[in-house]
């Protein structure tokens, strides 16, 4: 357990150390409030939807916890190019300890930088609604964080080098976050598209956060949590046991 905290612990003043990174990472979620919140706000509106501020709110606060732990997974390819990880492998500790105390690490700054997102949001134009579910909201984007983490830790684990990094953000992380239904309701879309967001793992999450903060949650908070738990059991699953076989 110590060993866990301590990892975790690395993690998280390794985020608060790196002002720049903390405001350069919101620039793509306050683009994405503004421009297209109200960009298409009204032609929302119109279509009788209400609100897209209201609706884009959670998708893009999901947006961000998933960039956010996506990355932070990642940075182990950067830790094994300079020695860092080595350093890290070497103590008498479990891979599974290593894998498990960076993963919550990276999943807690991911959780984070939503809560930030969260309260930026606010300021744009979103009203958050029930205030009593916010237990439930940060559960739900740090389950989210986790889920994502795992995922970014089980593809570092694989590469050898950043040479693969935009393969995989144009492959993976754009169609998890695009296929989510972060920009436009899940109701009414051809069969093919509705299939590939029902898989997506994010859709559960973003849908969660609809409810939570909203309540326009379209699956419901108990399938949502249940999914999302599923999958990040999984995930973690299969990261340690990728994290295990790397070579340094």
């Amino acid at each position: 357990m110590e060993t866990i905290y301590i990892l975790w612990l690395r993690q998280v003043k390794k985020y608060f150390r790196s002002r720049s990174r903390i405001i350069g990472s919101l620039g793509q979620p306050l683009l994405y409030l503004i421009a297209f919140g109200y960009g298409f706000g009204s032609i929302f509106a119109k279509a009788g939807q209400g609100n897209y501020i209201q609706f884009l709110a959670p998708g893009i606060i999901a947006m961000s916890v998933l960039f956010t732990a996506i990355f932070t997974g990642i940075e182990i390819i950067w830790d094994r190019q300079f020695g860092f990880l080595k350093e890290t492998m070497v103590a008498p500790v479990s891979r599974f300890t290593i894998m498990l105390g960076r993963t919550l690490g990276g999943a807690t700054v991911a959780t984070l930088q939503g809560i930030i997102v969260l309260l930026l949001s606010t300021f744009v134009g979103f009203k958050i609604l029930n205030f009593y579910l916010l237990p439930f909201t940060l559960l739900l984007m740090f389950i989210t964080a986790l889920l994502f983490t795992a995922l970014g830790t089980a593809i570092a684990s694989i590469l050898e080098d950043m040479q693969g990094f935009q393969l995989i953000m144009n492959f993976l992380v754009m169609p998890i976050f695009f296929l989510s239904g972060s920009l436009y309701p899940l109701s009414g879309l051809p069969p093919a598209m509705e299939i590939a967001t029902r898989i997506d793992p994010m859709t559960y999450g973003i849908d969660g956060l609809r409810g939570t903060l909203g309540g326009i949650a379209q699956f419901g908070l108990g399938t949502d949590l249940l999914v999302l738990s599923g999958i990040t059991f999984l995930f973690l699953i299969i990261g340690s046991y990728l994290f295990s076989k790397i070579q340094i």
